[in-house]
């Protein structure tokens, strides 16, 4: 439930109904000039049904009818999007397979699609023909007396004595009803429109066994890469344990011995014998330190934290073995995207320029970043990034796949899937590499 800013007036929301229904007005009139579209679409459904037993003819005209309920069916999306911002989402594919009488018969968007036609042809185009009638009857009644004082007719309609400013009673009884009717249109047409987006939701959108399908591939799904997701954390927390274990652990082994030798040495021959261990103390203090930041990076480096993913992915870039040409981060600072998506998509690029490195055998790598969509406006809200390189190519096949890609691509598959994201890679035989990805920008909440 909506509310109102505290420094607007309550008669503000009024007002803006009011003004939005003339929207409404809009899509009732647009029914009128698609009302021929729909018609032909109808007549031809049910010539075409009628004509089925008659050695199947009906077939022949169901075939293309059945086209033209697919454009009814996306005008119709498109014109709820563009004039009242709704957006129906269009219904899965039939799966029917065999003769074209059974895939016409089981295609319930069609069936569907014209029951949503039915309700235009009678409730919008009633609906459309009585708020065109009341909007210019509106506009007429309020104009009367001035057309009829500008063509020289006086009397009850037009401005008595040469006084303007003035209306007599018949007249001023004409602009109160016409300005009614200016008011009442636009109230009765979000009325009316507000069934019609009801039933194209029902109708044009998925249907109730449809929704239970993809509700059912969703949870296939977010158990799939919940599962490859741990076992990636699983994997990531062996790597810093690794990490770990083979790099401070052992600097800080030798630390150790080097203090104890150290304080040996200085309790048998005095400072001078002691400094030798104490350097070298210092030297395995300065490693550990430089080994716990390198492994502190790898978790989640404090300079995406602290200034964003610009200054980030410039830092990655400047320690890349491949020259990084170019980084191009096209949002400004203020927009920062969630945090987990800035981590998702920092480590996607580090395991891009990681592979590159590796595999690629490229000269050069470009970075681009940027925000697609905006969920005002009903579009996915997503940070995309793009990693090329002009390198030999090989790390995924041409149609974008990653599941026979190498275990990173599929890490990345994985950590992105999670949060809604999706991985897309062309790495034809000798190159070039594109990657790109696509990350919810709100993905885990805050910053």
């Amino acid at each position: 439930m909506s509310t109102l800013p505290l420094d607007r007036p309550p008669v503000a929301a009024p007002l803006r109904r009011w003004a939005e229904g003339w929207w409404a007005v809009v899509h009732l009139t647009l029914h009128l000039v698609v009302l021929a579209l729909h018609l032909t679409a109808l007549v031809l459904l049910v010539v075409g049904t009628a004509l089925v037993p008659v050695l199947g003819v009906g077939v022949l005209l169901l075939w293309p009818t059945r086209r033209l309920l697919a454009l009814c069916a996306r005008l119709e999306r498109y014109r709820l999007a563009a004039v009242l911002d709704v957006h129906v989402p269009a219904p899965p594919r039939c799966a029917a397979t065999g003769p074209a009488w059974r895939r016409l018969a089981l295609d319930t968007r069609s069936w569907r699609t014209a029951g949503h036609l039915a309700v235009l042809v009678t409730l919008g185009t009633v609906g459309g023909t009585v708020v065109l009638a009341l909007t210019s009857t509106g506009l007429a009644a309020l104009l009367a007396p001035s057309a009829s004082a500008g063509l020289g007719h006086g009397g009850e309609y037009g401005w008595p004595f040469g006084i303007p400013g003035t209306l007599r009673a018949p007249a001023l009884a004409v602009v109160l009803a016409g300005a009614l009717l200016l008011l009442a249109a636009p109230l009765l047409a979000r009325a009316l429109v507000a069934v019609e987006v009801l039933t194209a939701l029902a109708l044009l959108g998925p249907g109730r066994g449809e929704r239970e399908a993809e509700l059912r591939r969703r949870v296939d799904v977010l158990t799939s890469t919940r599962e490859r997701t741990v076992d990636s954390v699983e994997a990531e927390r062996r790597r810093i344990e690794r990490d770990l274990h083979d790099g401070p652990q052992q600097r800080l082994v030798s630390l150790a011995m080097q203090l104890g030798m150290a304080k040996r040495a200085l309790e048998r021959g005095g400072p001078d014998a002691a400094s030798e261990h104490l350097e070298a103390a210092r030297s395995a203090a300065s490693a550990a330190i430089s080994d716990m930041r390198h492994v502190a990076r790898g978790i989640h480096p404090p300079v995406l934290t602290d200034r964003g993913l610009d200054a980030a992915l410039s830092a990655l870039a400047a320690a890349s073995p491949v020259a990084v040409v170019d980084v191009e981060v096209h949002f400004p600072p203020s927009e920062r995207p969630s945090s987990t998506a800035e981590a998702i998509a920092y480590f996607c690029v580090s395991e891009a320029l990681t592979n590159t490195a590796k595999h690629a055998r490229a000269s050069r790598v470009v970075v681009q970043l940027w925000r697609e969509g905006d969920a005002a406006d009903g579009r996915a809200d997503l940070l995309r990034l793009r990693v090329s390189d002009d390198g030999v190519g090989g790390a995924a096949p041409a149609d974008g796949t990653v599941a026979s890609g190498g275990s990173g691509l599929r890490g990345l598959g994985d950590r992105l899937a999670a949060v809604d994201g999706w991985l897309h890679v062309v790495s034809p035989r000798g190159g070039p590499t594109v990657l790109e990805a696509g990350v919810p920008w709100g993905a885990g909440g805050g910053r």
